[in-house]
C-alpha cells in the first residue's frame, strides 16, 4: 500500500454539537458537513481528557494522559477540599511522537498552530517536526485573534488579519512548496475556537441578525448554577448555556469552516485529495459552563472540564477516498490515543512497541469490522476552571462509571438509554458497577495515576468562599 499523506486538523474547544452534521441548528458549517458526507463520522468519539494539553499529548504519543504524566492543561492549578496533584508541564523528549515515527518512515512533518506542550526546549521541532509555525507554550492567543498576535513562532501579518486565516495560509504554503517525492504529515492545530471569543465583524453581524430572526436574542441562554468548589478570592458560579445563540462564537465556527474548505481546495488543486487521510476532531468538549459559556452541548451534559459526556465527546470526521466509504457513520467508542496506531497503519509503518501505545488502530472500522477493546479510561484528578471536581471514569460498551475523589462517590450511567446522564443507575446494576470500578482501579494502578490528597488548609480557607458568595 502506498503511504498516505496525513492531515490532522485539531480544533481547540469545539463542542460535540458545534457542526451542522452533528446536530447544530444555529452554526453553519457547509464545508465540514460535506466532509462528513465524503467520509466517516464518529458518533462516539472522545477526547482523552476534558482539557487541552493532556489530549494533545495523547494524540502525539498514543498513550493515555495519565501514563504520559500530563493530566491538566499546562499552567492550571486549583485546590479545594483536595490538593492538586503534580503533573508534567512539558511533553517529555523521551517520547517517540507520531511525528518522529513518521519522519523516520520517510515523511515530511509540519506543525502549524497551537502547541501548549512545554516551552521552547519542548517545541514541535524537538518532537519530530521539520517545521513549526505558530506552536509555542501558549494555550490561547493571549493578544487576541487579530494581528498583531505576538505569538513568538508566527511572523506578524498586516494589522487586523484574523489568526485562523493566517494559520490556514501558512498550511497551504507548506502544501504548495512540499517535496513531491515524499509523503507528508500536516499537524494543523487551530487556536480557534478557544477564548477570547472574537471573529470578523461582518460574520458576527450575520449571526446577530440570525439570532434576532429566530428570537434567540430575547431569551437569556445562561442559567446560574452551583458555586464551584475550588478556592478562589472571588466566587465563581457554574453558568450553564441552554442553547446555541452566541453570534460571535457562531462567526468563529463559520470562519473556521471556510478556512478548512480553503485547505481542502488546496489539496485538490495539488492533486492530493485521493492520496490523503484527512482527520477532523477537537481536543475536548465545548465550553458550556464558564468563561462566557459560548456554546451548548445539550443533550450531552456539561462541557469542557467535566467528566460528563459534554466535556469529552467531540465531533470527529475521517475522509480517506478509496479506503473509507463516503457517508458512513460509526458508533464504536474511539478516543485520541487511537490516532497514533491508525496513522502508522496509513503510512504502512510497523508498530512502535517501545511507546507502549494505549490506542488501537481504527482501520478495522473502515471495513465494518470491530476493534478489540474492553474499555476506554480517563483520569482528571484536578479541579477544572469550568466547575468539575477531581475524578476518573471509564466507558465500556453502553456503560459509564465515574468516581469522584472528594467523597469517593460512584455514578453509573447507561449511555445508550440515557445519553444525558440524567439517571444514575448503580443501585439497579450493582454487578456492572463493581466490574467497572475494578476495571478503573486496575487501570489507574497500571498507569501509575496520581490520586489527590485531602487539603489540610481547606477548612481554614473555606470562609473565603462563603463570605464572598453573595457577589
Amino acid at each position: 500500500m502506498k503511504p498516505a499523506n496525513i492531515v490532522m486538523i485539531l480544533i481547540d474547544d469545539l463542542g460535540a454539537r458545534d457542526l451542522g452534521c452533528f446536530g447544530s441548528t444555529f452554526y453553519e458549517t457547509p464545508v465540514l458537513d460535506r466532509l462528513a458526507r465524503e467520509g466517516m463520522s464518529f458518533d462516539r468519539a472522545y477526547a482523552a481528557c476534558p482539557v487541552c494539553s493532556p489530549t494533545r499529548a495523547s494524540i502525539l504519543t498514543g498513550k493515555y494522559p495519565a501514563r504520559v504524566g500530563i493530566t491538566q492543561w499546562i499552567g492550571g492549578n486549583n485546590v479545594g477540599p483536595l490538593l492538586d496533584v503534580p503533573y508534567l508541564h512539558y511533553l517529555p523528549l523521551e517520547e517517540t511522537s507520531i511525528a518522529t515515527a513518521l519522519r523516520e518512515g520517510g515523511y515530511q512533518t509540519w506543525h502549524v498552530g497551537k502547541w501548549h506542550l512545554g516551552d521552547d526546549a519542548f517545541y514541535p521541532e524537538r518532537h519530530g517536526f521539520d517545521v513549526n509555525i505558530a506552536g509555542c507554550h501558549w494555550g490561547s492567543p493571549k493578544k487576541g485573534h487579530f494581528s498583531p498576535w505576538q505569538i513568538p513562532t508566527l511572523p506578524e501579518a498586516e494589522p487586523g488579519k484574523y489568526l485562523t486565516d493566517e494559520i490556514t495560509d501558512q498550511a497551504i504554503r507548506l502544501l504548495q512548496s512540499r517535496d513531491k517525492s515524499k509523503p507528508f504529515f500536516l499537524n494543523l492545530w487551530h487556536y480557534a475556537v478557544h477564548t477570547p471569543i472574537q471573529a470578523p465583524a461582518e460574520l458576527v453581524e450575520k449571526y446577530r441578525r440570525k439570532a434576532a430572526e429566530l428570537g434567540l436574542d430575547q431569551i437569556n441562554p445562561l442559567v446560574k448554577g452551583e458555586l464551584m468548589s475550588f478556592i478562589t478570592d472571588r466566587p465563581r458560579h457554574v453558568m450553564r448555556r441552554m442553547f446555541q445563540s452566541d453570534p460571535v462564537y457562531a462567526a468563529m465556527i463559520e470562519n473556521l469552516d471556510t478556512n478548512i474548505g480553503r485547505l481542502l481546495d488546496a489539496l485538490a488543486a495539488e492533486g492530493l485529495a485521493d492520496d490523503t487521510v484527512v482527520v477532523f476532531t477537537s481536543d475536548n468538549g465545548g465550553v458550556a459552563t464558564a468563561e462566557g459559556s459560548p456554546t451548548c452541548n445539550l443533550p450531552l451534559a456539561e462541557g469542557k472540564g467535566w467528566a460528563n459526556e459534554g466535556g469529552n465527546r467531540v465531533c470527529q470526521i475521517l475522509r480517506w477516498p478509496g479506503r473509507v466509504d463516503a457517508g458512513t457513520r460509526c458508533d464504536t467508542p474511539v478516543t485520541s490515543t487511537d490516532f497514533y496506531p491508525t496513522f502508522l497503519d496509513a503510512a504502512g509503518l510497523p508498530p512502535r512497541p517501545e511507546q507502549h501505545i494505549d490506542g488501537v488502530s481504527l482501520m478495522p472500522l473502515f471495513d465494518g469490522r470491530v476493534i478489540d477493546r474492553e474499555a476506554i479510561f480517563w483520569h482528571y484528578p484536578h479541579y477544572s476552571n469550568q466547575g468539575n471536581s477531581p475524578s476518573s471514569w471509564v466507558v465500556s460498551g453502553d456503560w459509564k462509571l465515574v468516581e469522584y475523589f472528594e467523597d469517593r462517590r460512584l455514578e453509573l450511567f447507561n449511555l445508550q438509554a440515557d445519553p444525558s446522564e440524567a439517571r444514575e443507575c448503580g443501585a439497579a446494576h450493582p454487578d456492572v458497577r463493581s466490574r467497572l470500578q475494578k476495571l478503573l482501579a486496575d487501570w489507574r494502578t497500571a498507569v501509575q495515576a496520581k490520586i489527590p490528597a485531602p487539603n489540610p488548609d481547606y477548612e481554614r480557607l473555606r470562609p473565603r468562599i462563603a463570605n464572598n458568595a453573595h457577589e
